[in-house]
């Protein structure tokens, strides 16, 4: 049984960090790249960050120099530095997971950036 179990979201003012946790199991193979998309208010989802097994990453550029994208191979755990926020930052940020040719999504954490 996959699982994605997030950890992190919460209630920041500009310009402060939090760091967002997934950690994956279940897995018969190695996830080969996980990853943070995010969705806003009536926006669609969208791509945050993504790190493969051998540690390449791909950030959007609304986040980067702020945010930064790590794993944890031997946990199959991946994580989320985010620093700097902005209140356009807030939104759902949901964990993806690749293994296999299979897509696997977390439900969610909530992260609000107000003051």
């Amino acid at each position: 049984q996959v699982q994605l179990v997030e950890s992190g979201g919460g209630l920041v003012q500009p310009g402060g960090s939090l760091r967002l946790s997934c950690a994956a199991s279940g897995f018969i193979f190695r996830p080969t790249t996980m990853g943070w998309y995010r969705q806003a208010p009536g926006k669609e989802r969208e791509l945050v960050a993504r790190i493969t097994i051998t540690g390449n990453t791909n950030v959007a550029d609304s986040v980067k120099g702020r945010f930064t994208i790590s794993r944890d191979n031997d946990k199959n755990t991946v994580y989320l530095q985010m620093n700097t926020l902005k209140p356009e930052d807030t939104a759902v940020y949901y964990c993806n997971v690749l293994s296999n040719l299979n897509t696997y999504w977390g439900h969610g954490t909530q992260v609000t950036v107000s003051s």
